[in-house]
């Protein structure tokens, strides 16, 4: 069984680590004003989630 011969750094560990995250976030539309949002998200525009008014919001 192959056994490295020096240890890796705590940098080059964690530079490893840190690519399975560096993902594009997907984007879909708003079921009631079609404005872009992140799935599973409270519209920030509206205030709806799932076609329900969860957050009362100014519109200005």
């Amino acid at each position: 069984m192959a056994v490295p011969k020096r240890r890796h750094s705590k940098s080059r560990r964690d530079k490893r680590r840190a690519n399975w995250k560096m993902k594009n976030v997907p984007v879909t539309k708003c079921g009631h004003c079609s404005s872009p949002i992140i799935p599973h998200r409270i519209c920030g525009k509206c205030g709806y989630y799932g076609g329900v008014e969860v957050l009362k919001v100014d519109q200005e």
